[in-house]
């Protein structure tokens, strides 16, 4: 009889852990749907007719598919020029952003120095100014650096590094046991070798944290390219998007899926590197 209970409760046990699964993956499944609807909008929006964007109610399914949109709108502006501006802009940034915010993180976690815990608060106190304080200061200074319609104020700044990034990788390498780079001074390793050979290896996952913040960051960036870039040979796919909205009217189709080629890198890249990013997300957490 003991037996038989105790096999009468496992199983009542087991059907209620079935279906509170079952609700939670129906709910999960449901948001999912919630969150994915804008960017299914953006799909569909890109295959219809003009006429019919502004149908009420909305349809949801293109009548008929009109592939050409894509086709129009990757030839009515130069489109690639942009993207090869866009790309070689956000690649230059990642790279200068990983050197300068590991290695200013790296100081500031790894390395004890005099004042070090007071610049790290005058360096999170510089988040608290906003980009429109900064910016006609900053235009000024590369007008007379002559870097005006040139990529290098796009560029130049992530090789100074970026508060909120090395906060990340500051906190990151924090979790990371002194043990090894003590064990490494021991055996005669430089500062630098073991930020090289021991700290970056073992940070992989907050490095793709950064990389990918500052790539989103870089590709997306409309504000910057607006005030520096005026050729259009110069201009990145945020400033080209606009070359669709016209005086009168939008070109809501074109727009939608020129909108859908610029997002899919970034979908690619979330796709191959989001079980990095989610672990680096997880693991820079605070400390001390």
């Amino acid at each position: 009889m003991a037996g038989g209970g105790l096999s009468l409760v496992k199983s009542k046990y087991s059907l209620r852990r079935l279906l509170f699964k079952i609700v939670a993956y129906l709910l999960l499944t449901a948001f999912g749907f919630v969150f994915l609807s804008p960017f299914l909008w953006l799909v569909s929006t890109s295959l219809k007719p003009m006429p019919q964007v502004f149908r009420f109610p909305p349809e949801w399914i293109p009548r008929p598919f009109m592939w050409g949109n894509y086709y129009k709108a990757l030839t009515m502006i130069p489109f690639f020029t942009y993207f090869k501006n866009s790309t070689f802009i956000a690649v230059t940034t990642v790279f200068g952003s990983l050197l300068s915010c590991s290695l200013v993180g790296y100081s500031f976690a790894r390395i004890k120095w005099p004042g070090r815990d007071f610049f790290f608060v005058v360096l999170l106190s510089t988040l608290m100014i906003p980009f429109p304080v900064t910016m006609i200061p900053l235009f000024i200074v590369f007008q007379k650096l002559r870097w005006l319609n040139t990529f290098m104020p796009l560029i130049i700044p992530a090789f100074f590094g970026s508060a909120f990034l090395i906060f990340l990788l500051r906190q990151f390498f924090m979790t990371i046991p002194m043990d090894l780079s003590d064990a490494a001074r021991i055996d005669g390793c430089s500062e630098f070798g073991i930020y090289c050979r021991i700290i970056l290896p073992l940070s992989k996952p907050a490095l793709a944290v950064v990389a990918i913040f500052e790539f989103l960051y870089a590709w997306n960036d409309f504000l910057g390219p607006l005030i520096y870039l005026n050729k259009q040979t110069k201009y990145t796919l945020a400033i080209g998007l606009q070359q669709f909205r016209g005086a009168h009217a939008v070109e809501w189709p074109l727009l939608m899926a020129a909108t859908t080629v610029v997002i899919l890198p970034v979908i690619v890249l979330f796709f191959f590197t989001q079980r990095y990013f989610i672990e680096g997300v997880t693991l820079t957490g605070m400390k001390g």
